[in-house]
């Protein structure tokens, strides 16, 4: 049986497949392709699993410190931004 989070996971990376072939077209796994003047590489799940996670979490924070009004730093919005890149997510920061 697989449990509700690997089920979200799996189910997280066919949407990342789905942006990546209607934005980027065709492409092997792991090559790697440009897009709005960044180089993505496809990611294969073993590669995409724990990036998409640590991505999740930076997201996460994100929200909170948004929330509370804190100031954030340049740092974090920059690995947002190359996290919405990699995964082709449109989220304005």
């Amino acid at each position: 049986m697989v449990s509700n989070g690997k089920s979200n996971l799996v189910e997280e990376y066919r949407l990342y497949l789905e942006r990546f072939d209607s934005k980027i077209g065709p492409c092997e796994f792991g090559a790697y392709a440009k897009h709005e003047g960044k180089l993505i590489k496809k990611l294969r799940y073993d590669e995409f699993e724990p990036k998409w996670t640590e991505f999740q979490d930076v997201d996460r924070v994100f929200s909170e410190i948004m929330q509370r009004g804190d100031t954030i730093n340049d740092a974090l919005v920059r690995i947002l931004r190359d996290g919405c890149a990699e995964f082709l997510l449109e989220r304005k920061l």
